[in-house]
């Protein structure tokens, strides 16, 4: 604690922090082909904005004010089944919530599973998020974060890669010469694809990552309420039970695992919402955002 304490003035003295600033994952972007830029953003008219054929992933900055930084921070995962990026709904809007709350957030836009971008592309998307911890942790001093606080968050198929993430962390799909933690502190996943069994997954986001016809020893690897342990972070999920898209029994497996472990865990269930219904389900009164900051603060991270 000592330590980053004195990192954290340490950084205030040596540079400013700007409130949102856009950096490249990478120097050397790992598993990908040349190729052009091809990456679209359209923004609808309800001003959600939807980005495809990413090639170059980034990371997003959202700092808080200083008088009110933590030193928690959070990585975030839009979804999108794997096919597209829902980045402001599902990742800006909800960095800028938790600026209020004091902790920082990282907007990931990470590369969508392609063959003509990457060799591998079952691997692209969970690389981008093992670098998007690595960096923050790497760089926690810069940036008034304590590398012990570091969560990560996704929505729908971004909750597949933020439980990926967090499910798979001790297979390094990077490199890591500082040998880097790359566990994930907590996880908070939303309406999350959870399993790639046929009975509850959602076959687009699985047909896009490991392909229409993938090894059984895949199918597991991916169903990520199959790979809990001990070490699997202290999670918070919410989902409702009317979801057409992604069944709840995806969360309700992977809370009932987490439990097995006796990992600690939350799963709060909405009786209406449907899916993607971002921060604000509309048919309750209940915001899932402010039980997170409750959570948090409970599990300590605050």
């Amino acid at each position: 604690m000592k330590q980053f304490l004195f990192l954290l003035a340490l950084a205030g003295l040596s540079s400013p922090l700007s409130a949102q600033t856009t950096i490249p994952l990478y120097d050397h972007i790992p598993n990908s082909l040349p190729g052009a830029n091809e990456e679209r953003s359209q923004t609808d008219a309800n001003g959600i904005t939807r980005i495809s054929a990413i090639s170059q992933p980034t990371l997003e900055i959202y700092l808080p004010p200083k008088e009110k930084a933590t030193g928690t921070a959070v990585v975030i995962i839009p979804g999108g089944g794997y096919s597209i990026v829902a980045y402001s709904h599902e990742g800006t809007d909800v960095a800028k919530k938790f600026n209020e709350m004091g902790i920082a957030a990282f907007v990931l836009k990470y590369r969508l599973p392609e063959d003509k971008l990457m060799p591998d592309r079952s691997i692209g998307p969970v690389q981008d998020a093992q670098r998007a911890i690595q960096l923050v942790r790497e760089r926690a001093a810069e940036w008034q974060v304590n590398p012990e606080k570091v969560g990560i968050m996704g929505f729908s198929a971004g909750g597949h890669l933020a439980s990926t993430a967090g499910t798979h962390f001790t297979h390094h799909y990077i490199e890591v010469p500082k040998k880097t933690n790359l566990r994930p502190d907590f996880m908070l996943l939303i309406y999350p694809v959870i399993s790639f069994r046929d009975s509850i997954t959602h076959m687009g986001s699985r047909n896009r990552l490991i392909g229409e016809h993938p090894a059984a020893e895949k199918i597991k690897a991916f169903s990520n309420d199959e790979q809990v342990t001990r070490q699997t972070p202290p999670t918070f999920l919410v989902h409702a039970r009317d979801d057409k898209a992604v069944p709840v029994a995806n969360s309700e497996r992977f809370y009932a695992a987490l439990q097995k472990h006796k990992i600690p865990a939350q799963l709060y269930l909405y009786e209406q919402g449907g899916h993607g219904f971002g921060m604000n389900n509309k048919t309750s009164e209940v915001k899932w955002m402010e039980l997170v900051q409750t959570w948090l603060k409970e599990q300590r991270f605050l």
